[in-house]
This record gives structure tokens, sequence and C-alpha cells, in this order.
């Protein structure tokens, strides 16, 4: 079987982007009996692609991964170009890993479309805020599910929220997980790095984490409100806030600037840190010395950053409204993000005691360790292979 796998998200920073390589790396290198071929439209990271894996490079004005945002879309031209080389005769199968990079294809090749999660259609105020983003939006789901036949999602949760969202049978909707990558572990002896102690870093004090996005959904207000509630106790004055993520080359919708003007406006300079975008070593090193990590989004269709924090031996506290309840257990305390005082109590919890923490580090590292990209790989070739024999 000739498979053609959309490969436009590769070089993106984000979840996307990880995701991709990850699940594709691990496909490739798994499956044996198939050909496998990458459609990119930048030479950036080519060198990171598989061996294996044949690469056209559709060259476009400007890669998906940047024009493809919250305040933008692709130029029809790039898409019409891709689009024509996707459509070869050739391929069996076209892999779609996001809809976030989904063009149309004209070919009676079986197609599979990943969709991640429906945040974009539960907070389209939150996400895709202006109104043509909004309408290109809805258009190329709309278009990936009617070419799709089947459509891949990454949880259960996920896969509830497609199926109730779009009405679709449960049955035409299949789950492929995701995993932490190999890089993420406990260290033997952690340290803070010197990029991390020049930005104040160097393991003196207690860490609460963030890591992700600065976009609205992520109900990063909420974090900063419950830590200034904490902030002003005693008990926790040798406690940071650090916030991780790229947020000078954001793509998504973010509100990068709100939130620092809270942290302001709140006389948290001092306590709060920014640390950027920090490359994978630089998050294993931290994590390994945090104290806790906070995801407290409105959604999360997977959550992956708790999974990495977890598999570092960092106590998770979590939104509610994700998979993350049942995939970490005992590793995390899990609050409704619309109650910001659930957030400062699980806060308040994680870090008073030693030995919650412990617990929660040993139930996290358990699950984490459950978790893998080759399970993964080997969901997303059965599904290929279901698609293809229809």
């Amino acid at each position: 079987m000739r498979v053609g796998v959309d490969a436009t998200c590769w070089q993106n920073t984000r979840g996307y982007g990880r995701h991709a390589r990850a699940l594709l790396t691990t496909l490739v290198g798994l499956d044996k009996d198939n050909g496998y071929t990458f459609f990119m439209d930048s030479p950036q990271q080519l060198e990171t692609v598989p061996r294996e894996v044949e690469v056209r490079l559709v060259r476009a004005s400007a890669p998906a991964a940047v024009a493809a945002s919250a305040n933008g879309h692709r130029s029809p031209l790039d898409m019409c170009k891709m689009s024509r080389a996707m459509s070869n005769r050739e391929f069996d199968l076209l892999l779609f890993p996001s809809i976030y990079s989904y063009i149309p294809v004209f070919s009676r090749a079986k197609k599979v479309v990943m969709i991640h999660d429906v945040i974009a259609e539960k907070y389209p105020d939150l996400t895709v805020p202006r109104n043509t983003a909004r309408f290109f939006w809805k258009t190329k789901v709309t278009l990936g599910r009617w070419q799709a036949d089947a459509i891949v999602t990454v949880s259960d949760y996920s896969h509830k929220g497609i199926v109730e969202h779009f009405g679709l049978n449960p049955d035409s909707v299949f789950i492929v997980g995701e995993a932490s990558d190999p890089i993420f572990g406990v260290l033997n002896d952690p340290t803070p790095t010197p990029h991390l102690k020049t930005l104040g870093l160097d393991g003196r004090h207690h860490y609460v984490v963030y890591l992700g996005g600065f976009s609205p959904h992520k109900n990063l207000e909420a974090l900063v409100w419950a830590f200034a509630k904490l902030a002003v106790q005693q008990e926790f004055s040798n406690v940071r806030l650090v916030m991780i993520g790229d947020y000078e080359r954001e793509v998504f919708h973010s509100y990068f600037a709100t939130i620092r003007r809270q942290v302001l406006e709140l006389g948290l300079e001092d306590r709060v840190v920014f640390t950027g975008y920090l490359p994978d070593a630089e998050l294993v090193a931290l994590l390994n010395v945090s104290t806790a990590l906070v995801l407290p989004s409105f959604m999360e269709g997977f959550g992956l950053p708790a999974i990495e924090a977890a598999a570092c031996g960092c106590p998770v506290i979590a939104t509610r409204e994700s998979p993350l309840p049942c995939l970490l257990g005992d590793g995390g305390i899990y609050v409704n993000p619309n109650k910001r005082e659930d957030l400062e109590l699980a806060l308040t919890k994680v870090l008073a005691s030693e030995a919650l923490r412990q617990r929660m580090r040993t139930a996290g590292l358990a699950a984490s360790r459950r978790l893998s990209w080759e399970s993964a790989a080997r969901q997303m070739i059965g599904v290929m292979q279901k698609v293809v024999m229809q």
C-alpha cells in the first residue's frame, strides 16, 4: 500500500507538530509493509524526517505551520498546489494527522483525517475570534469530515465530543492515543540548566509550572488569580509560578498581553516567570525540579503536557474537561475550570503536603508508562488497514 501523508505541520512547535513528528516517526518505523510519502511545504527540519520516507517538497509562499493561524489562512494557490500533488493516483490512502492543515484532495484514495478535539467548535470566541478565520476553519472541518473515510481522534473524551457535536456514527470515529516522548523521564540528578538559571530558576524555590500556549481557552487568568491568593500567604512565600510557552511567535489566538498585564496589576512580577519557548531538554530539567504542573484549560482533547510532566515525576493539577482523570488517575487532582476556588484549593493541597505529592508522583509515573507512541502507531496501522479493506 502506498500512503501519502500531509506532513505540513511537521515544523509546528506546538502540540500539532509534536504529535505529528512522534506518531509519524514511530508509524513508518514499525510499518515495513507499506511505503510512505510525506508532503511538506518547507525545507525546515527535513533532516529530522525518517530515512525510510520519500519526501516531496511542495514549496509554499508561507508554510502551513505559519499561514494557518488564528488571524489568517493559507494562500489559495499554495493549497491548490498541495492538493494537486496529493491527488496523485499512485496512492491507496491519504493520511492527514491534523484537521489544522487539511486541504481537499481529488482522488480515489481512501482518506483518514485526524480531528484532535472540538475546542474551536465549543469555544470559537476564545480560539478563532475573527469571522473570516472562523469561516475558513468551519469550511475546512466540514470538507475534511465530508471527504474522510475514517475520522481519528486522540482520546475517549474527544471521541465523545466529536460524535455529539457533529452527530456522527460512533463507529466511524476511531481512537489513536498519544504519549510523552522518551526524553521525558526522571533524571538521576536533576539540576536546572545554565539557561534556566539565567531565568532565575535555580532550584531554590517551589515551582508551579504551566506549559502550553497562551490562548484564552487555556484559562490562565484563573491560574494567575489562584496563584495570587497563595502568594500573599507566608507559608507559600517560596513558591514561583513558571509559565512556559512561545509568546513571541504564536500563530494561534493569544492573549499573552492580558496575562502579562494581570501579573503586573497583581504585583506578581517578582513571583511569575515567563520563559518563552524551551527545548525538550530544558523542559525535562525543569519538570524534574518542579512541585506541580497545572493545566486549567476549559477543555483539552488530550492534555499532553500533563502526561509529559507525570513522566518526569511531577504531580499534576488539571481540568476535568479532558481525558486526564482517566489517563492519570491518582497522578493528578482534577478541577472544574469554571471554579477558580477549586484551583486555589488544589494548589494549596499539593503545595502543603509532601506525602500527597509523593503519592501523586508514584501514580503519575505508573500511568505515563502505560502510554506509548508504539501503541498509538499500531492503532493507526489498524485503522488504515480497516479503511483500505472497506
